[in-house]
């Protein structure tokens, strides 16, 4: 396995290996021994969460608040998405900063998102199997977001405006400044 820093502050792009012959193909997708040596850090996970969704769709950007934050392991068991994660952790020397990255049933990359982050994902292909491990137990009372087309953070879905599939709770969410104010 081959692990990644991406330009955000504890934020791993994992790209395992792919082991295949004549019956399919094999992936560890992850190994906790490897993680913890190449990035120092230890940790549990304790929630696997799955979503299937149509093209358009985009779930985010979400995070978990206080003693509930959350860091996830996230793929793409089938199907294209567009990760993008924020970081909102004020202490951070990159805060504010974005990281985007295409993760599919192809090259098999899982992105690291660390507590701290808000994470969100629009579907490219037909349909999308997205996969993600938590270190901590979802709370529905420590939710937090910001709203998809925030006007600070710009960030480029890679469709169309009018193609965008986003619930009603999402497009409520506040923005990046109101969220990051606390």
């Amino acid at each position: 396995m081959k692990i990644t820093q991406t330009p955000l502050k504890d934020c791993f792009i994992l790209e395992p290996s792919v082991f295949e012959d004549e019956r399919g193909i094999f992936i560890e997708t992850f190994n906790e021994q490897t993680f913890n040596k190449i990035t120092g850090m230890s940790l549990a996970f304790v929630q696997d969460n799955q979503s299937i969704s149509t093209k358009g769709v985009l779930r985010g950007l979400h995070y978990q608040k206080g003693a509930f934050a959350q860091a996830k392991l996230v793929r793409a068991a089938r199907g294209r998405v567009l990760d993008i994660v924020v970081d909102i952790r004020k202490d951070s020397p990159t805060f504010g900063q974005q990281f985007s990255i295409i993760l599919d049933d192809v090259a098999h990359k899982q992105l690291f998102v660390p507590r701290g982050f808000a994470h969100g994902f629009i579907t490219l292909s037909e349909t999308s199997i997205f996969a993600y491990k938590c270190d901590n137990l979802y709370n529905k009372e420590a939710e937090g977001g910001i709203v998809f087309n925030d006007a600070t953070l710009q960030l480029d879905w890679h469709l169309p405006h009018e193609q965008l599939i986003v619930s009603a709770k999402d497009q409520e969410l506040p923005s990046f400044e109101k969220a990051t104010r606390d």
